[in-house]
């Protein structure tokens, strides 16, 4: 029987790259999504992969999603952790609740899906789970003290979770994405843009398929002696 995977955020950009890959590589794939039902139903027509509404960063609703997706689909034994939101701005003009959201489910979100799948990785002897970081949580970004403390600590949460899932067969690693050609990254002005491009390395922006054959790699039986470690796909741009 195949392992059964859950995306968050899933359905859209970086995260349907990634759902699609798990499933292309022979896994059972769940997508989470939170806002955009018509393009969620337009996924799973397209795919034949089910999705979930739920808001990760609501913990109760994030225990009783997971346990939906278990028992419709089956034991949840790989989780990524993609959803995520942007609220930028500096600090003198952001406010709370715009630190606070990012926050909540960047952040949030990892704890709460990570509460709701660990136990029972950890009671099967087996489980992958992969984060879904930023270049700007490494090395931070004008006008995002918020987006880039969230995925900084979700680095953080990654190292911690490896030390507790190692020995019981469950691995925990993080990818650190750069800019990558997303709907997200196509609403930076043009100008905006190609300064963000030349101080790319490769010249390019990557690509939502790169960062998906990077977790589909730290999913599967292969990745099984990587745990803890940060992988950084952003064409040179930041090596850390």
């Amino acid at each position: 029987m195949a392992r059964v995977a859950i995306v968050t955020g899933g359905t859209r950009g970086i995260g349907k790259a990634i759902s699609l890959s798990l499933k292309d590589a022979g896994y059972t794939v769940a997508a989470n999504y939170a806002g955009n039902e018509e393009k969620a139903r337009a996924f799973s027509d397209e795919t034949g992969i089910p999705a979930y509404k739920w808001d990760v960063g609501d913990h109760e609703a994030t225990l009783a999603g997971c346990r939906q997706v278990e028992q419709e689909v089956g034991p949840i034994e790989i989780l990524v952790n993609n959803a995520g939101i942007t609220r930028d701005g500096t600090l003198l003009k952001m406010t709370f609740q715009d630190w606070y959201d990012v926050m909540r489910i960047n952040l949030g979100g990892c704890f709460n899906m990570a509460k709701a799948c660990f136990p029972g990785m950890k009671e099967r002897g087996w489980g992958r789970i992969v984060n879904i970081g930023s270049i700007n949580g490494q090395a931070g970004q004008y006008g995002q003290v918020n987006y880039a403390a969230a995925k900084s600590g979700i680095h953080g949460f990654t190292k911690a979770l490896a030390q507790e899932g190692a020995r019981f067969g469950v691995t925990v690693n993080a990818i650190a994405p750069g800019y990558i050609d997303t709907d997200m990254v196509a609403a930076v002005p043009e100008n905006v843009l190609e300064k963000i491009v030349a101080r790319i390395p490769v010249g390019r922006l990557g690509q939502a398929n790169e960062i998906a054959r990077g977790v589909t790699f730290l999913a599967s039986e292969e990745g099984g002696f990587v745990t803890g470690s940060t992988l950084s796909i952003n064409g040179g741009q930041h090596m850390y």
